[in-house]
């Protein structure tokens, strides 16, 4: 059995209903992508797709946006190939409206349970369970609970949306090991051919038995993940397990970060250098500049209007090293608290 595994691809991510400037929205690029990752199964060339969660940016979404994330799904069940889909953190376990992943042949771990597929004569177990809080503790409840013990197969398969000891995530290599929300390695039990899990946007392998895959997110949604390649992951699952492992690049915007020292220049100077230094950077970038030496004349003019002219193309955002945001704790009375408004349908933004 052929596998293609995706995950992690925020759709919504900024893509607002109603935007209030024109410029380029990188919204596209997580659908582009997505689109890109699904290609080889509408082509044929895989017999199953796992998307391991976080299919949306966020957990409250309208149901046109919804529908727009599930319909590239949906169009590879179409043809035949059958969809398993983990909720994640990001559906806050569950998907904003079931009613729009109706199909035959897609599967939503909407609970712990299994799902036995066959293909190439090789009978698959795919379990799995949605994002849990505190996880580790209940990680062997969670589960039995899928019952994949039962379930007459060649082969098992783990489809999880978690931190798992001994993953890492950006920036630097922040290794998981502790904490009530990451599963301990010693926990998942051998009789699984790999594990698939979403959640870290870092592609990477934890080799043992089971083997622990993250596919990574389809592209790059912050300035952590600046030096990361994205893409998708194919298995090869015979009677005897797992056969073979690949990672298929996508192509992801790049991103660049920029530091600058505009104290003591005019506003002519500060104005040419940041120009020359977006000028310097990839058509498609997208570009953080990061400012030192605290505010002058040189900085006034800088704006959201201003970036997007001298930037073109690509997508520029400014990072004062100056301004620190200090939150303050508020105190809300219980006669204050309001019952959550109504989603109200139309694009999220």
């Amino acid at each position: 059995m052929r596998v293609l595994f995706v995950s992690d691809t925020h759709l919504g991510f900024d893509l607002p209903a109603h935007p209030r400037v024109t410029r380029r929205r990188r919204g596209d690029d997580f659908f582009d992508n997505f689109e890109r990752a699904l290609a080889p199964a509408l082509a044929g060339e895989v017999d199953v797709v796992v998307h391991g969660g976080d299919l949306h940016f966020r957990a409250k979404v309208s149901a046109a946006l919804s529908a727009a994330a599930l319909a590239p799904l949906r169009r590879v069940a179409d043809h035949g190939v059958p969809v398993l889909l983990v909720p994640g953190n990001h559906e806050r376990s569950r998907l904003p409206f079931p009613l729009l992943a109706l199909h035959p042949k897609v599967h939503v771990f909407d609970r712990p349970r299994t799902f036995v597929l066959e293909a190439r004569g090789v009978r698959v177990a795919f379990a799995g369970f949605p994002y849990a809080r505190e996880v580790r503790g209940r990680f062997s409840a969670l589960l039995d609970e899928t019952k994949h013990a039962h379930a007459a197969a060649d082969v098992r398969v783990l489809c999880l949306h978690h931190c798992i000891e001994g993953a890492t995530c950006g920036p630097g290599t922040f290794t998981f090991r502790f904490g009530d929300d990451v599963i301990q390695r010693r926990a998942l039990p051998s009789g699984f051919a790999a594990v698939l899990s979403g959640h870290l946007h870092r592609h990477q392998v934890l080799p043992g038995a089971p083997p622990v895959v993250y596919a990574g997110s389809v592209e790059r949604t912050s300035f952590a993940e600046v030096d990361e390649v994205k893409g998708a992951v194919r298995l090869e699952l015979t009677r005897a397990g797992l056969e073979g492992l690949s990672f298929h690049p996508l192509p992801a915007r790049p991103m660049v970060v920029r530091e600058l020292e505009l104290a003591g220049r005019s506003e002519p100077e500060a104005r040419l250098l940041v120009a020359s230094t977006l000028e310097a950077t990839p058509d498609d970038a997208v570009v953080q500049l990061r400012l030192h030496g605290g505010p002058s004349p040189a900085t006034e003019w800088l704006s959201a209007a201003a970036l997007r002219e001298l930037g073109g193309s690509r997508n520029v955002s400014l990072h004062l090293s100056w301004v620190t945001r200090v939150v303050k704790p508020r105190v809300v009375a219980p006669s204050a608290v309001r019952p959550p408004r109504q989603l109200a349908l139309g694009w999220a933004g």
